[in-house]
């Protein structure tokens, strides 16, 4: 008859078997031990790593606010500074006002006006001419 020794089981083989499965269950239990552990150490981390996070946010803003003083009290000294200069220059015109001055101070002010079409003419007793539009009803 047919004899196959290729597939005889043998003492040996059954231990090697047994050693197997035997270490395929230490594992599966050790993995049941370790599994929960690393669960918690891996939340404990997660949680370090959110509150390094929350704390430099934390640092960051309190840099932000920091730097937004700094800038509000260098905005408050130059209006200090704008405001003293304007009060000496108020000092100054007080005693040397006159209307020759009033009138070069309307003159420079025109200036500014670059091409605006209404001008306001000062006239001795401060009224505006209201003829300033009969031109436009002679020409049609």
């Amino acid at each position: 008859m047919y004899s196959n020794n290729s597939n005889q089981i043998t003492p040996a083989l059954i231990r090697k078997a047994l050693w197997g499965v035997a270490g395929i269950v230490v594992i599966i239990v050790a993995m049941a031990f370790i599994r929960p552990w690393y669960n918690v150490w891996s939340q404990e981390m997660e949680g370090k790593a959110e509150f390094a996070k929350a704390e430099q946010n934390r640092k960051i803003k309190i840099e932000e606010a920091k730097a937004n003083l700094e800038a509000e009290k260098l905005n408050a000294q130059a209006e200090i500074e704008r405001a003293k200069g304007a009060a000496e220059a108020i000092r100054i015109e007080n005693g040397s006002i006159t209307p020759t001055y009033i009138q070069y101070l309307w003159v420079r002010q025109q200036s500014d006006l670059n091409n605006k079409t209404v001008i306001y003419v000062p006239t001795e007793s401060n009224l505006p001419i209201l003829e300033s539009t009969r031109l436009l009803f002679d020409n049609k």
